[in-house]
């Protein structure tokens, strides 16, 4: 059985978070399990991009200074480090809050920039992971509990992609194009080149909507935790309402018997889970219906079948992040508006994830419009 923790957090009260993650690792057998005296112990929050706090966009810095307290009372020696999909990673750790939590405390903030090669052991042959990631003795998987309109969900298992270096995460997008299981079976083998010791879930203000970066903040009042980041997951989409045909990761990994896929192997402790669950989260729109036509049907279809990218014109700054962040290079700056290639885009909606003035939104073909009245 695997074992997933859930304990009602209602604020980022200090004090409050603080007592709730102690509450939450003690079923678990404390921060203490998981880290012994003088290990270098890295904590990897979900650090997308330099949003403020009370945008839901990243985790909370209460939530990582908790986790820091712990693992320093455990005889650890707490790092910070993430890879940011856009902007200067301390700039983004000081708009999110971050930092200032890490000088505060005297923990150690490190920079995802040196990539280190590492061998494959499934579909993909070889990844470049950043090598403070991997050298650290521990890892402490600090997610956020949000929608995101490519994969539904991200939590714990997506948040582990932060340990691909910068724009190397574009080569990803670019090599699973629009097929979402192979995305999905790529975030499950870095899941397993290097498994976090211990998965800690910030779902006290999560997000729903236009995830990951563009939804909206919405209050649910919980900490989760466990050792295994798939179980974690599937615990995070029950309590969401969120169903298991629309969580790509999760199905991937139940196609490949990854522990922890199976619900009826999980154990909850803590809150009952009766009393976590809340109303349905509001997803994205669906983005495509393309699931098991045939590739020639795809590629005739796929306008119709498939959501994509558009500019809103009052929003627009036209400051180029989009541009650089698209994996296929399909957007452009012409004549003082966004042009998108259509048929290159591959409708990983890295330009909306990344925009930092919410200027594009998504528009549904027509087919699919029809279809999702029946799903």
């Amino acid at each position: 059985m695997e074992t997933v923790s859930i304990e009602r957090v209602a604020t980022y009260d200090r004090a409050t978070v603080q007592e709730g993650l102690r509450r939450l690792l003690a079923p678990l057998g404390g921060m203490a399990a998981y880290v012994q005296p003088g290990e270098r112990v890295l904590l990897k929050p979900n650090l997308l991009s330099g949003k403020a706090p009370e945008k839901a966009v990243t985790t909370h810095p209460e939530v990582v200074r908790a986790a820091i307290e712990l693992v320093r009372e455990a005889g650890g020696i707490p790092l910070v480090g993430d890879s940011p999909g856009v902007g200067l990673f301390r700039t983004v750790a000081e708009r999110a809050g971050i930092l200032q939590v890490v000088v505060e405390t005297g923990a150690e903030l490190v920079e995802f920039g040196e990539p280190l090669e590492v061998a494959g052991t499934g579909l993909f042959k070889r990844f470049e992971l950043a090598r403070p990631y991997l050298a650290a003795d521990r890892l402490i998987n600090l997610a956020k509990l949000k929608t995101h309109e490519m994969m539904t969900l991200t939590c714990a298992v997506k948040n582990l992609f932060g340990a691909v270096v910068g724009t190397a995460k574009a080569g990803w997008h670019l090599k699973a194009g629009m097929d979402r299981e192979i995305f999905a079976r790529m975030l499950l083998e870095i899941y397993l080149l290097r498994p976090p010791d211990l998965s800690i879930v910030d779902a006290v203000v999560a997000m729903e909507g236009n995830g990951p970066a563009s939804g909206d903040p919405r209050q649910v009042g919980l900490l989760l935790a466990g050792t295994n980041p798939v179980a974690v997951d599937v615990i995070a989409a029950e309590i969401a309402g969120i169903p298991k045909k629309l969580l790509h990761v999760e199905r991937a990994a139940e196609k490949l018997a990854f522990a922890g896929a199976d619900r009826a192997a999980i154990m909850t402790v803590g809150l009952p889970l009766t009393e976590a669950r809340v109303a349905p989260f509001r997803l994205p729109p669906l983005s495509d219906v393309q699931f098991g036509l045939p590739q020639f049907l795809k590629n005739r279809l796929r306008q119709h079948l498939t959501s994509r990218p558009v500019e809103i014109g009052e929003k627009c700054i036209h400051c180029g992040i989009c541009v650089e962040a698209c994996p296929p290079r399909a957007i452009r700056i012409e004549d003082g508006r966004l042009r998108f290639d259509y048929h290159a885009c591959i409708r990983c909606f890295c330009c909306r994830e990344l925009c930092p003035e919410g200027a594009l939104d998504v528009k549904q073909g027509a087919l699919l419009q029809v279809i999702k009245k029946f799903i």
